[in-house]
């Protein structure tokens, strides 16, 4: 129970990585808030969170927008009190080369996976100073330092999610928050099925060549990002700040 008697947000929690980190962290004690567009589904998370003997609600989310990003915080007070963890997950994937993507593009990518990451960190400002003390766990990539074809927009999103980690633990450590970021690389999610339906592979073939690409020869599961997650959020990491943890299975090594 290393969350005990917290209250955390996962944004993007409806699936994948955001998913197995909501019901982590419920099974470890928080009070979990599944913020997410998809609100049907985060509403299924949330009951079946419930249903477990958590605590949790959903709340329809587009993290783009200011005013939503407000509301999903100011509900989370209302239902729980408090608020001690913010987990940004919620993720728009654009992949292409720089002649093929649109100014839409451009800001759905931004938007969601840079300014809707800001606009959260924003919104949950004033509840973690009235707490004493918070913590930030943005979902980045490992497209943030590596290089990949048809990768521009994506790539250059989680870059920025890279440098943003950074300025906010600078900013506001003397708040007592601390701002850290995971950098998973080849995740079996939604995410990815979809992904590889838009580029045309056969499926398994291209889960077997992205676990060759890794020495430990495979592709990663959400659980095993949401522990990450669950390491960063809890007093376990007390000391760290502005860190980017890898979950790759050693893909990037070289």
């Amino acid at each position: 129970m290393r969350l005990k008697d917290k209250v955390a947000i996962v944004t993007g929690g409806a699936n994948g990585i955001g998913r197995a980190t909501a019901e982590l962290f419920a099974r470890e004690g928080a009070a979990v808030t599944v913020a997410d567009i998809e609100a049907d589904t985060a509403r299924e998370v949330a009951d079946a969170i419930a249903a477990a003997g958590g605590r949790a609600i959903a709340v329809p989310a587009d993290t783009a927008s200011r005013e939503a990003a407000e509301a999903a915080v100011a509900r989370t007070l209302e239902a729980f009190g408090r608020l001690d963890i913010l987990v940004n997950n919620a993720a728009a994937f654009v992949f292409g080369g720089i002649e093929e993507i649109t100014e839409a593009d451009w800001q759905k990518v931004l938007g969601v996976n840079v300014v809707g990451y800001a606009n959260m960190v924003r919104a949950c400002l004033p509840a973690f100073r009235a707490a004493g003390a918070g913590v930030v766990v943005n979902v980045s990539s490992v497209s943030a330092f590596v290089a990949q074809p048809r990768f521009i927009p994506y790539n250059a999103s989680k870059g920025a999610v890279a440098q943003l980690t950074r300025c906010l633990a600078l900013d506001l450590a003397p708040d007592h928050i601390r701002v850290n970021a995971i950098c998973p690389g080849s995740i079996r999610t939604r995410a990815t099925d979809r992904h590889i339906a838009s580029a045309g592979l056969d499926p398994e073939e291209a889960y077997r060549e992205f676990g060759r690409a890794a020495p430990m020869n495979r592709m990663g599961r959400p659980e095993e990002v949401a522990s990450v997650a669950l390491f960063l959020a809890s007093s376990d990491s007390s000391f760290m700040t502005g860190a980017q943890l890898v979950v790759d299975g050693g893909a990037t090594l070289d």
